[in-house]
Parts: C-alpha cells; sequence; structure tokens
C-alpha cells in the first residue's frame, strides 16, 4: 500500500495525535439520523487510545458559507447552528462509552489549553473545521495552528479525501515537513484497498462489470471514461439512461434529460462498441408527485410517450442487468437504478442489490452515495464485499486511477 497505517505507528503513549475524520453525519430535527460515518471511525481511535495516545479529532460538519456572513446573516447563523459539532461528541461518547472533550471553537487558548491538559487515552473533539474560513482553501495559517497541536498525524475521513483542504491536506504536509509522522487509519485503509482493486483490474477479477445509475451524465463522464477503459461491460440504469436513450433516437417522453450532453452520450455508447448496457424497458408515471399521479405502466425503454416520465428500469431490463451481473468476477456500483424512495419505483434498484449479492464468486464495491443509502435502506450492507462511505470521494478516486489529494499526501 506504501503508506504508514495506524496499526503500524508505534511509541504513541502520551503523544498528540490529530485525527481527520469524517463526521459529516445526516441530521433531522436537531437529531442524528445516520451515525454510520461516526461507528465507522471506531476502530482507529479505539487503536489510538489503546496505545496511551491523546486524541485529538477534527471534522467538518454541513457547508458553511461565509460569503454569506455579509450576504444574507440569517442562513449564515442557520448554518453555523446546524455545523455545531456538539452532538456528534455526545453520540461518539456513548458509542465509546467514555467521556470526549468537546471545544467548540477552532483555534485558540481554551482550544490550545485543553489539548495540553489531555491525559494518555483521552479524546477531544474540535469544533467543526469549516468554521474557519481558510479551511477549504487550504489556508496555511489555519493548518499550521492545527498541526501544531499535533505530534503526528492520521488521515481516517474518507469522504473527505477528494478535498485539498487544510484539515486533510495542509496539516499532513507541515508535519512532514517537520520530519513527523503522518498515516491512514482504518477505514482510509480499507477504503483504499478496495477501490484500487477497481482501478488495477487483475485478469482473475474479469469479467468486470460497473454499473451506474443516478441523475447526471454530466456528474460521471470521468468515471464512465475510466470505467470503460477497465470494465468488460457497464451497465446504466436511473435517469442518466434517458440521456442515452434520446441520443441515440428514441423517444423518452417527459423524462429527465441533458440536452448539452446528447453529443456525448451517442459518442461514448458507439465509441464503447457493445460494452454500454442500456434499459429495454421502463417503469414510467405521468408524475413524479404521488398526490397527482394518476397512472404507473411499463413500456418499452425507447417508446415513453409524451406526458409520462421513466421512473425505474422494468422487468426486462432487471433480468437484463441480472445475467451481466451473475457472469462478473468484480463488481462496481454506484448510482440507484430509480426513485427507489418512492415503494412503486424501488424494484431496479433491490433487483441490483440482490443480483450482486447473489453473486458470491464476485468482489464486489458499493461506490457510496445514494446507492450506499439504498442498500443499507433495503438490508445489503453486510452482504457486499465493500460498502464506500465516501461517495464523491469514491467516484473520484476511480476517475483519477486511484489518487486523492488526501490520500496522495500521506504516501
Amino acid at each position: 500500500m506504501n503508506m504508514l497505517t495506524v496499526k503500524e505507528m508505534n511509541g504513541l503513549e502520551g503523544k498528540r495525535i490529530i485525527v481527520r475524520v469524517d463526521f459529516n453525519v445526516p441530521f433531522k430535527e436537531g437529531a442524528i439520523r445516520d451515525d454510520n460515518r461516526i461507528v465507522s471511525a471506531l476502530p482507529t481511535i479505539k487503536e489510538l487510545i489503546g496505545k496511551g495516545a491523546k486524541v485529538i479529532l477534527i471534522s467538518h460538519l454541513g457547508k458553511v458559507q461565509h460569503k454569506l456572513a455579509s450576504e444574507d446573516p440569517d442562513k449564515f447563523a442557520k448554518q453555523i447552528k446546524e455545523g455545531n459539532l456538539a452532538p456528534v461528541a455526545v453520540r461518539l461518547s456513548e458509542l465509546l462509552n467514555q467521556p470526549v472533550i468537546f471545544v467548540p471553537e477552532t483555534r485558540g487558548k481554551n482550544l490550545v489549553d485543553a489539548v495540553n491538559n489531555l491525559n494518555n487515552g483521552e479524546i477531544l473533539l474540535v469544533q467543526n473545521t469549516r468554521y474557519e474560513k481558510g479551511e477549504e482553501k487550504n489556508d496555511p495559517e489555519i493548518a499550521k495552528i492545527w498541526a501544531d497541536l499535533s505530534d503526528a498525524f492520521v488521515m481516517d475521513a474518507f469522504g473527505s479525501a477528494h478535498r485539498a483542504h487544510a484539515s486533510t491536506v495542509g496539516i499532513p504536509e507541515i508535519l512532514k515537513s517537520e520530519g513527523k509522522p503522518v498515516a491512514v487509519g482504518y477505514l482510509v485503509e480499507k477504503e483504499f484497498a478496495s477501490l484500487s482493486r477497481c482501478v488495477d483490474v487483475k485478469d482473475t477479477d474479469r469479467p468486470y462489470v460497473a454499473i451506474l445509475g443516478g441523475l447526471k451524465v454530466s456528474d460521471k463522464i470521468q468515471v464512465i471514461e475510466t470505467l470503460l477503459k477497465k470494465c468488460d461491460k457497464v451497465l446504466i440504469g436511473g435517469a442518466m439512461a434517458y440521456t442515452f436513450l434520446k441520443a441515440l433516437g428514441h423517444s423518452v417522453g417527459d423524462s429527465p434529460v441533458e440536452n448539452d450532453q446528447l453529443d456525448y452520450a451517442k459518442n461514448c455508447y458507439l465509441k464503447a462498441n457493445g460494452k454500454i448496457v442500456l434499459p429495454v424497458d421502463s417503469v414510467i408515471s405521468d408524475a413524479f408527485n404521488p398526490a397527482i399521479r394518476t397512472t404507473i405502466q411499463t413500456v418499452n425503454a425507447g417508446k415513453i410517450p409524451e406526458g409520462f416520465e421513466g421512473l425505474d428500469i422494468g422487468p426486462r431490463t432487471r433480468e437484463l442487468f441480472a445475467n451481466e451481473i451473475a457472469k462478473a468476477k468484480m463488481i462496481f456500483w454506484n448510482g440507484p437504478m430509480g426513485v427507489f424512495e418512492q415503494d412503486e419505483f424501488q424494484k431496479g434498484t433491490i433487483a441490483v442489490c440482490e443480483a450482486v449479492t447473489k453473486n458470491e464468486k464476485a468482489f464486489t464495491v458499493c461506490g457510496g452515495g445514494d446507492s450506499a443509502a439504498a442498500v443499507k435502506q433495503f438490508g445489503y450492507m453486510d452482504k457486499f464485499s465493500h460498502v464506500s462511505t465516501g461517495g464523491g470521494a469514491a467516484l473520484e478516486m476511480i476517475e483519477n486511477e486511484g489518487h486523492l489529494p488526501g490520500i496522495d499526501v500521506v504516501r
């Protein structure tokens, strides 16, 4: 792997270790809705406290747009309030069954004193890194302030590894220049190993099948290009399939289409020379909104009438995709096949879950984001070889053939 791992770190007793974690968890009505990202950080945290380290955790939470401080103070205040990591400290304390010291600041005397007062095996969580204007700009000033708090750095925020921020790249650059150790945690180590396998494809992992869904072709152009080079088949479902179908001259009714991507989609399909597999039928409706919907039908994917839109892949496509998935020895999946949040349009996404997990000979990776949410919702989390915690980071790692700023800096 060519990186120091947290397991390999020695002599940590009494050392201050700053760990970039990903505690960017969803909230609903002030309560944490899904603590999976907190749970994912536990192995690294436990390893460090077990070695007697003083653990300093840093993370972002949500968006903080500093320009709004003058442009829209009320919205800025709302972002600040929603970005408070205090509830995360409470949940982490419950999961670890030990106190977690929370410092509601990102710099200053109180933070320095709190770090200096840490005992071996204790944990401190710093307030949201994005409260600092310089975080997303990789400002060397704030990176230095944080780096000075620590004797070593551990990167365990895979979901933020594609961001070259002060907390992901700035800190380890400074510590490396000072001759201090930088390493990856258990989560990043596992993510890197699993996704690297999807990029550095061995003959024993063929046939290699990718499944792509979601809304926009434009969001996944680079991923599509990389996967077409690596894969034997690329199955395309979800809303993005309708851009391909329209580009090939089919009628897609009112289905979502990126008209500015039609030329790309057509050229991409033709250039792929049979590698791309598109839906042959669709589950359609006259309204996305269930309250005004009057009918749901299944039709040929290229014959969707005006006034209707495709909201899921149909039964023949589910069978077609399942047959390709059954042949595979490696599978990468990113993006749902339909509007799985609505019961009527879940069958395509569930069918992919079933087909992928039924193939026990294959190495199977779910690339985070909405597809990971679907895998969790439908009870397939434990049946994949790997479910990524970072949708954007997973896609960028595929795009960039194994490289991400927050991981490259630790190599």
